[in-house]
């Protein structure tokens, strides 16, 4: 199946602790069905030191599903996509709601 979701997309929360909140998505894990999105799904990990790595409690992002974020729309608003085959037989990603095409 083809990703809807990408990297540099932005998202928003649909359900969870985070639901609401808006961010970009820096990693896309689509055989897990997860994504990593900057700033949200933050948890605390005790990390041991490494001569690259301070060690300490740091906050990173875990994985949050794919179904739990939806695609945030030129009006702000969140949107499911779908797909277009154009007529120089390109396959674009287009917003549900508007038909708007979604460059990348």
């Amino acid at each position: 199946m083809a990703a809807k979701i990408r990297k540099g997309d932005k998202v928003v929360v649909l359900t969870g602790r985070d639901k609401g909140r808006t961010g970009e998505v820096f990693e896309v894990r689509p055989d897990a069905g997860t994504a990593l999105v900057r700033g949200i799904n933050m948890v605390k990990r005790h990390q041991k030191q490494t001569q690259a790595q301070e060690g300490g409690i740091i906050s990173k992002e875990a994985p949050i599903q794919l179904s739990n974020i939806a695609y945030v729309g030129k009006d702000g608003k969140p949107t499911r996509i779908g797909f277009k085959i154009l007529a120089d037989g390109k396959k674009v990603r287009i917003a549900k709601s508007s038909g708007a095409e979604i460059d990348g």
